[in-house]
């Protein structure tokens, strides 16, 4: 049920999605989380609801232990960067939440080792050996018949065998309370069908004890009083949604008791086992209350498939946001996926998503109804007597379903379904403008009140779509309100639930286009280009730079020295660190990678490397170099490369020399 916003007293809303993995820059489909948690969590702050919304970064475990050390890292130095890389995604998508937490925070790591010690001490984790099944990407454990044609269930990669000292979680005690809770609490799962995958798959079979520690790799929390164990990744991950809050064994805060249980997890539907067995078995053993709902939303596919940088077809939020906008691409994530099926996008989709719904219903709909109100009445509208005409009538039966169905389905999550409510009512309007042909009444004189009549009608239609759109699309929302000249209440949810009409008056400003449309060949030939130049980039680096010869693996005879120089021609050298502050792919060369680099003053300075082979964009954002500062620019593949950054080759494989720590600017002697 929704709130009354008129209410004086505010009900407590707490949703969080999954932390992201540190592993690499999120992908669209990751993006869908936190975006759609975001809408959810707008929306009740509209209703009057005090909203806390938590997300962040899951930063321990073995695989991302084995990531900082194919980069030559440490695992804290790894992680900074990829959680940097998460948060900065989050806020490129216009992501409202309270706390972006990280798994190495202080406060959070402290509170899961007093966790893991309470639960110990009680007798709800023992000490054991493992042996069996395990997935490294997953971090998971699995018994032979958990495995699916003897590969992880969830991934479907290869399992190894796994055997080490261990602590576990008894799961099997709280096995049948669980299965009552699951019975006294039918709405606890979103879509209802994912708890007959919990039963069928996983309580009925019968639960293992939980491994919750590892001694096989040491990147994650300690077990205080046994430090050659660290603690399992999803007791760790898991408990976030506790000590976010300031949650603590030996005394919570006023926030934890303020805003516990979660009104809502969401997450994908992948690692819904986690959050409706492990989760609620972890919470019933420290004794605290279960969250009330757990909504495992569908994938984002790219066509048929599931994203996959092996597969080569990952799409990027940011790069997405560059090309159509932030607004665009969410009201495309929210409104493609439906409830309880996977979703899916394509450039073509997209295109057609953004011409169809946002620049020509949407955006023509707003700028025609808005220059005509300026072209025949100088911008001012007065409000009807009445709804005198049939097609007046219809248009306010339109716009009472759609607030009535947005509500309802915003209420239940249905967020594609709500979207789609509210654009059936821009579509309604549009063909009101048909029926009533403003431009023809304008021709008569007589016919000028029909016309206010007509053209308020639309205006008032124009502002509830823009109130309904707000979570959806903040920025456009902002814009369509701005350019009716509302504030104030009616701007306010309450006014819709009120009825149609609420303005006394209209004093509209200038027409702004929200959406322009894409020509879909011209922008799907461009992207074909783009990809087209990279596959030929390698070719086009040898015209410009010179062909590479062939490097054979150095060893003690072969290696060639230069001659030797004087301190006075090492002296014309000017070594400085620098700080790389941003990263891409030069267009025209498979194997440069533009940096941009932060080197002390106050001048970003580019520099082309051709460590692409080696390195990805998002590995080297944020990491410091060394910089030959001084070396005459030269222009590579049609970017100007100010310097060179000194790497280690031995003929198969390249190393950059890193120098995290030292600030940008200093000298190297």
């Amino acid at each position: 049920m929704c709130q009354n916003p008129n209410h004086k007293g505010k009900e407590k809303f707490y949703i969080t999605t999954a932390i992201a993995y540190t592993s690499r820059k999120p992908h669209i489909g990751n993006v869908y989380d936190p975006v759609l948690a975001d809408l959810i969590a707008r929306y009740k702050r509209m209703m009057g609801f005090d909203v806390f919304y938590l997300t962040g970064s899951d930063e321990h475990g073995q695989k991302i232990g084995e990531y900082a050390r194919a980069q030559g890292m440490e695992p804290k130095a790894y992680v900074d960067g990829v959680s940097a890389q998460i948060r900065a995604v989050w806020d490129c998508m216009n992501v409202s939440y309270d706390r972006f937490i990280r798994t190495t925070d202080r406060d959070h790591e402290q509170a899961v080792q007093k966790i893991f010690k309470k639960l110990y001490d009680q007798g709800d984790i023992y000490k054991g050996t493992y042996e069996g099944k395990y997935c490294v990407p997953c971090e998971s454990f699995f018994t032979a018949s958990q495995l699916r044609d003897g590969k992880c269930p969830d991934c479907g990669r290869e399992v190894v065998d796994a055997k080490e000292e261990a602590y576990f979680l008894r799961l099997s005690k709280y096995q049948d309370r669980l299965a009552a809770y699951y019975d006294d609490h039918p709405e606890f799962f979103l879509p209802d069908s994912r708890r007959a995958e919990m039963v069928n798959n996983f309580l009925k079979p019968g639960l293992s004890d939980l491994c919750v520690s590892r001694t096989s790799f040491t990147w994650g929390i300690p077990v205080e009083f046994d430090p050659g164990h660290v603690i399992y990744v999803w007791l760790d991950a898991l408990s976030n949604y506790i000590t976010g809050l300031g949650y603590s064994p030996d005394g919570s805060g006023e926030k934890y008791t303020k805003y516990w249980p979660a009104d809502l997890h969401v997450i994908g539907k992948d690692i819904v086992r986690f959050h409706t067995i492990y989760w609620p078995i972890i919470l019933m053993a420290l004794g605290e209350p279960l969250p009330r709902q757990v909504l495992g939303h569908p994938w984002l596919l790219v066509g048929e498939d599931k994203m996959s940088k092996s597969k080569g077809n990952v799409l990027y939020a940011d790069d997405l946001a560059r090309r159509f906008g932030v607004d665009a691409v969410r009201y495309y994530l929210l409104s493609e996926i439906p409830f309880a099926q996977d979703g899916s996008i394509t450039y073509e989709s997209l295109i057609a998503k953004y011409n169809a719904d946002l620049a020509n219903t949407l955006g023509n709909l707003v700028n025609r109804s808005i220059a005509m109100t300026n072209k025949y009445f100088g911008g001012v509208l007065a409000r009807p007597a009445s709804a005198a005409e049939e097609t007046d009538r219809d248009l306010r039966a339109a716009a009472a379903q759609a607030v009535a169905d947005y509500f309802r389905l915003m209420d239940a999550y249905r967020n594609a379904d709500a979207a789609d409510a509210v654009m059936a009512l821009a579509r309604r309007c549009n063909k009101y403008i048909d029926e009533t042909a403003p431009w023809v009444l304008a021709k008569d004189e007589a016919s000028l009140p029909r016309l206010n009549d007509v053209l308020y009608n639309l205006i008032e239609c124009i502002r509830i779509l823009g109130i309904l759109l707000t979570p959806f699309m903040p920025e456009t929302g902002e814009k369509i309100l701005s350019q009716i000249a509302v504030s104030g209440g009616l701007t306010e949810i309450a006014s819709v639930q009120n009825g149609f009409g609420a303005a006394e008056s209209y004093h509209v400003g200038a027409p702004v286009p929200l959406f322009a449309r894409i020509d879909a060949a011209k922008m799907l030939a461009e992207i074909q280009a783009e990809n087209e130049a990279k596959a030929a980039g390698e070719a086009a680096l040898e015209n410009e730079a010179g062909k590479e010869t062939h490097k054979e693996p150095q060893t003690a005879e072969n290696v060639a020295f230069l001659p030797q120089i004087t301190i006075d021609d090492f002296a014309k050298i000017d070594l400085r660190v620098a700080e790389i502050t941003d990263c891409e792919p030069v267009k025209k060369a498979k194997k440069l990678l533009k940096l941009t680099l932060n080197d002390g003053t106050d001048t970003p300075r580019t520099v082309c490397s051709g460590i692409a082979k080696w390195y990805a964009p998002d590995q080297l954002r944020g990491r410091r170099v060394v910089l030959v500062s001084n070396l005459k620019p030269a222009v590579l593949c049609g970017v100007e490369s100010q310097g060179m950054i000194l790497a280690a080759d031995d003929g198969e494989d390249v190393k950059v020399l890193f120098v995290d720590g030292v600030a940008p600017g200093s000298r190297v002697r």
